[in-house]
């Protein structure tokens, strides 16, 4: 997914702040789960809400870079799923940051946890990477 780091992004040492990588990590999965056709943002009556991330920075990406952003689940469990992503700067073949985050899927109206619907699931498998 390509993105253009955005002004805002910067800190005062004229790079990306580490918050901001969760931004683009949470931009990359909402949008991809829309495309799938398996989220609505506004009517869902099952979400996922991020019960843990961790992210580690290789080199800086600060404003105007291109970024290309990596999606992929990592772990695909009963109620919850562990997203991956790299992000890279320009063209860059080696990754700028690589982080995780897991999601816990509830329901939107009692905060409980429910196992992943079947459209989510199969969307989610598409994005397993298969071993060669």
């Amino acid at each position: 997914m390509p993105m253009t780091t955005r002004l805002r992004d910067t800190d005062v040492y004229g790079h990306m702040n580490n918050v901001v990588y969760n931004e683009y990590f949470d931009t990359a999965v909402n949008q991809t789960l829309i495309e799938l056709g398996v989220l609505d943002l506004r009517q869902s009556a099952v979400i996922g809400l991020v019960v843990h991330s961790q992210t580690s920075y290789f080199r800086p990406v600060s404003f105007p870079d291109s970024v290309v952003l990596g999606l992929r689940v990592g772990r695909l469990g009963r109620s919850s799923v562990t997203y991956e992503f790299a992000l890279f700067r320009g063209d860059d073949e080696t990754a700028a940051a690589q982080g995780s985050y897991t999601h816990a899927y509830v329901d939107r109206a009692t905060s409980q946890p429910v196992p992943l619907p079947s459209a989510l699931r199969r969307a989610l498998e598409s994005l397993i990477l298969k071993s060669a």
